[in-house]
């Protein structure tokens, strides 16, 4: 079975883990803070904040931008369910913006028109999740230009996306969004087993955001609200969690960061040898937004005939090529079915999941196994 996405473990990243398991420091300790440092500098910005996963960083970017109850977040539903559950963990309502055929990213023309609506109906956000859906920015200019005007604040969802740039700065840089949310998920564009990261160029943010990842404690005399009693003093400040990411999660991750341009190189090649190989297919390969150079998490096709959808799923399965489905619309599960949201809220989110497959996009994917896929998905879908 060729899988539809696979992590690359080299000897080096073996070494440094190794290396970690026989230091003083399992957990947070000096590898963390040189892989957040490694992180910010590729990506261009002042600040990242390494975590135990995405999910907890977009968790505590939300609680960085007092998301609470009474407020609003907005997000796609075409993305992994945590780019909303990161509200809900805060007790805000969540709301979705349908997204752009071609791209699978929020349409910046209907959360222009949504926005219009809701300054109407007393109904605006507080936060817009901007996910990068397969590794491609969405219209981050024109989004952020829309937040200005209602004074929204941006996250940007770039799980998928480390690596990917947005006219032509990385991903991550801060340009548009208030934070960045990076995940080293086995499966992404680089691992650190688990883990993920917040960036940012706001000093206040990255500072509450260190703070909350680990219980809302801080041992810093300036922020404490009484003297120190002595070197061992700590106050907790606020209610944070342990969303710490530990020195072995943080080797491999600084590890593989050395491999990251290489990685998404090779990834570029793949999705361009998909795009020509399966141009007579009946079936559309991803859109591609002017401005933004994708890493390529995933190489979404889309059937022609949806009614042949579940056939050419399990046909491709069962002839040895693990595609996958990125991912349910979020609206449709039945934990948000429950706030109201059904089939034909977004007809465009629903249309794509009736015709959507992830085909195999991995560095380690060579020419012969790509060309295997080519020739299974030719045969199934014809």
């Amino acid at each position: 079975m060729i899988p539809y996405g696979r992590q690359s473990i080299s000897q080096a990243d073996i070494d440094a883990v190794v290396e970690v398991l026989k230091s003083d420091f399992l957990t947070q300790g000096p590898a963390v803070t040189s892989f957040e440092q490694a992180l910010a500098t590729k990506a261009g910005a002042k600040h990242a904040i390494a975590m135990s996963n995405a999910t907890a960083a977009l968790h505590v970017a939300c609680l960085a931008l007092d998301l609470g109850p009474g407020d609003r977040l907005w997000t796609t539903p075409i993305t992994f369910v945590a780019s909303a559950n990161c509200g809900r963990y805060c007790g805000a309502t969540i709301d979705f913006v349908d997204i752009n055929p071609q791209t699978f990213n929020m349409c910046s023309d209907a959360l222009e028109q949504k926005l219009k609506q809701a300054e109407q109906d007393g109904t605006l956000p507080k936060v817009i999740v901007a996910v990068h859906m397969g590794g491609q920015s969405p219209r981050m200019e024109r989004i952020a230009e829309l937040a200005r005007a209602y004074d929204i604040r941006i996250i940007e969802d770039a799980s998928h996306a480390i690596g990917a740039s947005y006219l032509g700065q990385p991903v991550g840089a801060g340009a548009y969004a208030d934070i960045t949310v990076f995940s080293f998920h086995p499966v992404k564009i680089i691992t650190a087993g688990e883990g993920g990261a917040a960036l940012t160029n706001d000093a206040n943010l990255a500072e509450r955001m260190e703070r909350l990842r680990s219980h809302g404690i801080t041992r810093d005399q300036k922020l404490m609200v009484d003297e120190s009693e002595g070197p061992w003093y700590y106050q907790q400040l606020e209610l944070g969690l342990n969303y710490r990411m530990t020195d072995i999660q943080a080797a491999l991750g600084l590890c593989q960061l050395t491999r990251l341009d290489k990685f998404v190189a090779r990834r570029r090649e793949i999705a361009d040898a998909y795009d020509a190989a399966l141009a007579d297919v009946a079936l559309d390969v991803p859109g591609r937004l002017p401005g933004a150079e994708s890493s390529w998490h995933l190489y979404v096709i889309r059937l022609h005939d949806q009614s042949r959808h579940r056939q050419a799923f399990e046909g491709l399965r069962a002839n040895g090529i693990g595609v996958n489905l990125h991912y349910i619309p979020v609206h449709l599960q039945p934990y948000y079915r429950q706030f109201g949201f059904g089939p034909g809220d977004f007809p465009a989110s629903e249309n794509y999941y009736a015709r959507a497959i992830s085909v195999p996009m991995y560095p380690d994917l060579t020419d012969e196994m790509q060309a295997i896929v080519v020739a299974a998905v030719t045969e199934v879908i014809g």
